[in-house]
């Protein structure tokens, strides 16, 4: 989710190489980014945002919507949060703590959603292994050695081949990558403290090290290192502490990988919590009605995005001021499950959700037919879903990236399915350099760089960046325009939100291709609308198409009218 922190640390390593010849580094910064930069405008505000105010401004002044449901499928929920809480989804079938499955749908107690990841015991499933590394070690327990056991020609072995190079090849190269982590943290660790001693104080930001002028060669050393780091991360407001707590996180996942190189399979945490048939799809009577956890920061910093309570006078505003939160919860800290997903997704839709929210994903999918099911039962009860495109900078047109729109039966492409990309403020960058992009796999971009949002704490809040940020903000966009065009199916949303996609606000066409450097590309080449989602402009053509069908209806009545006095 916000991996470009830890990114930026390493792309640091490279500058304590040149620190000493490289002219001083100053943090580039016209002005601050707006807090809620993703619901202002260009031309007001000078960012490059959704339009979300000025729609409410101009458009939506003394109309009123209908209430939409949204579900989150995600890793969980603070139901208890003052800018989350009245705005929980509540399954008013359901009688609350009395172990009964009032409304019959298999679930018992499921107030606010379910929990995919949870056990009988009230355990919860916090860490799981990756997809290639479960699938490596189940053809390695199937096969013995695919290599031998296997026809050459096969696709058996054709994905095996694959799992090799994500799983081998790469644990062997995060061997290496980690002894060079350890001696960047080291100097990172040596950098703190020349930093610290001479501020007297244990936390700071790139503007206060953009302040520091001293004649200790040392100290100025440190100094452009760590604001190199900080530009490197491209959010203003962040501090030491959270940017060296996330690449502590990377370090120690790095070393998971690393061990891997000779490891046997990963435990089984699942099968100890959950305790069903994870190759089961008809299994589906598990887990349990825990949404909060303590787990939930990724699920309440996108609950937040779409649907924080507006003009309560505390924290944020969410996108859509009538819309409810269903929270799912199936993604754990690493991949999720297919079972996991599709039931999670037969759930929402079973439980009424207009809008489904999929901030998570991954590149090997064991049972796609599973998850395809769901998409297509999605489809066909008018469900828009919403995905999040991967933040590696990959093109998803070469890479897999799953869940995905096509499904394995090579049948027609999902019409209800967005996968979004993560663009920047235009302060903070115009495209995320992190995202992934496609011109044929993903569909639009949307704010995820420097994205404020509730956390868990009841009362807290704070910055994060990803696709998974950027999806919401697409999810919050299509409720608040359902919410006034209720009668809207998926398809019709979908087109609404892609047709009304608009070029970076400044006039840019080129734009830095992510995963690189300096590569420029056209802007229009990295997704299907070639635009970034424009709330203001969404309402606008679902107004326009409500007009014309209001227009047609009447030139229907009038004609038949006309038709009865002739008869």
């Amino acid at each position: 989710m916000k991996s470009n922190r830890a990114m930026a640390v390493m792309a640091g390593g490279v500058v304590l190489m040149t620190a000493l010849t490289t002219a001083n580094p100053t943090y580039a910064q016209s002005s601050a980014t707006p807090r809620n930069w993703q619901l202002l405008n260009y031309a007001q505000d000078s960012v490059f945002g959704t339009g979300v105010e000025k729609a409410y401004n101009e458009l939506l002044k003394g109309r009123k919507g209908s209430p939409i449901l949204v579900a989150v499928i995600d890793s969980g929920i603070d139901t208890l949060h003052e800018d989350l809480k009245s705005i929980l989804w509540v399954n008013q079938k359901e009688i609350p703590g009395n172990g009964i499955d009032d409304d019959g749908n298999g679930y018992i107690d499921d107030i606010h959603g379910w929990n995919f990841l949870g056990g009988k015991d009230g355990r919860s499933v916090k860490e799981d292994s990756d997809e290639a590394t479960r699938e490596y070690y189940r053809y390695k327990s199937l096969y013995g050695n695919p290599d031998s056991a296997l026809d050459k020609q096969s696709k058996e072995y054709s994905y095996w081949q694959k799992l090799q190079g994500k799983v081998s090849r790469p644990s062997g190269e995060s061997k290496v990558t980690y002894k060079t982590m350890l001696k960047l943290q080291e100097s990172l660790h040596k950098c703190e403290t020349l930093i610290t001693g001479y501020l007297h104080q244990n936390d700071f930001n790139a503007a206060k090290l953009d302040s520091i002028q001293t004649t200790d060669q040392d100290v100025m050393v440190a100094k452009k290192f760590l604001l190199r780091i900080f530009q490197n991360t491209g959010e203003e407001n962040l501090t030491y502490s959270e940017l060296k707590s996330e690449f502590d996180e990377y370090l120690a996942d790095l070393k998971k990988k690393a061990d891997q190189a000779d490891s046997e399979a990963p435990v089984d945490k699942r099968g100890d919590i959950i305790g069903d048939n994870v190759n089961d799809i008809n299994d589906k009577y598990y887990g349990n009605n825990d949404v909060m956890g303590q787990f939930g920061f990724h699920g309440t910093h996108v609950s937040g995005i779409i649907a924080a309570a507006r003009n309560n006078g505390v924290g944020i505003d969410g996108i859509n001021e009538n819309v409810r939160i269903m929270m799912v919860k199936a993604v754990p800290d690493g991949d999720e499950r297919d079972k996991d997903v599709a039931l999670a997704i037969r759930y929402a839709v079973d439980n009424g959700a207009r809008v489904i929210n999929m901030s998570f994903g991954k590149g090997f999918s064991p049972h796609k037919d599973w998850v395809d099911a769901a998409v297509k039962y999605a489809e066909e009860k008018g469900v828009l879903l919403v995905h999040a495109a991967g933040n590696d900078g990959n093109d998803n047109d070469v890479v897999d990236n799953f869940p995905n729109p096509d499904f394995a039966d090579h049948s027609a492409r999902a019409n209800n399915y967005i996968t979004v990309g993560a663009s920047g403020s235009g302060k903070n960058g115009k495209v995320a350099s992190f995202s992934n992009y496609g011109k044929k796999n993903v569909d639009i971009f949307a704010p995820g760089v420097q994205i404020y949002s509730t956390v868990p704490g009841g009362n807290k809040y704070g910055n994060a960046s990803g696709t998974s940020m950027a999806a919401p903000v697409v999810a919050g966009v299509a409720a608040l325009v359902l919410s006034y065009h209720p009668d809207l199916n998926a398809q019709q949303l979908k087109y609404v939100l892609v047709k009304s996609a608009t070029p970076l606000p400044d006039g840019t066409t080129e734009v830095t291709k992510p995963g690189t450097p300096d590569v420029k590309v056209p802007f229009a080449d990295l997704s299907i609308s070639g635009g970034l989602v424009n709330a203001y402009e969404a309402l606008k053509l679902a107004d326009s198409i409500d007009a014309n069908k209001d227009l047609k209806s009447k030139k229907k009545k009038k004609a038949k009218m006309e038709s009865l006095k002739k008869g």
